[in-house]
């Protein structure tokens, strides 16, 4: 397993080492040995799973302290664009996002960590995402950005004809409203 550090401090690929012959392949998805002595020490206790289709954008979400959750995202299905923005104050990239292809093929994963808002957008014609998560649900901690915040200024990688978004998602405020922080 290689750990790639991106350029958002605590946002990390991780790239499993794979297995592969005659009969298929195998590889690590998490180990939690490997994980801590890379500096990655949160303790998943759930996992969720997503079906979409093309042209989906889920996000950007994000729940508030002290409930605040960290995210090791991969694909078992298809192909998505993922995004994790920077919410922490006192981050020099503080605003900023980062985005990777994540998919089927190549097995990469995101560790997301507390302080960021994160979604992802549907490049391919369906995808299932697997995400563990280091904190239960609650809805009274549940904060989002709009993903089509001109602040941000994302490309998810869609024609504007292809994108579908929840009616909740299209109702969250903007960055420049945002009255949280971590």
């Amino acid at each position: 397993m290689t750990l790639e550090k991106t350029f958002i401090q605590d946002l990390v690929i991780i790239t499993p080492r794979i297995f592969e012959d005659s009969r298929g392949y195998f590889f690590e998805a998490y180990n939690q040995a490997q994980f801590s002595e890379n500096g990655i020490d949160y303790q998943f206790i759930q996992d969720n799973q997503s079906f979409s289709k093309r042209g989906v954008i889920r996000g950007l979400h994000l729940q508030i302290n002290p409930f605040a959750q960290a995210k090791l995202v991969r694909v078992l299905e298809g192909e998505i664009l993922d995004v994790a923005v920077d919410l922490r104050k006192n981050s020099p990239t503080y605003g900023q996002h980062f985005s990777v292809v994540l998919s089927a093929e190549n097995k990469k994963q995101l560790m997301v960590p507390h302080g960021f808002a994160h979604g992802f957008s549907v490049l391919s014609e369906t995808a299932s995402v697997m995400y563990k998560v280091d904190q239960l649900y609650n809805k009274e901690s549940e904060r989002g950005i709009r993903y089509d915040d001109p602040t941000l200024a994302i490309d998810w990688q869609l024609r504007p004809d292809e994108v579908i978004v929840s009616e909740k998602d299209l109702v969250l405020p903007g960055f420049d409203e945002i009255d949280w922080e971590f």
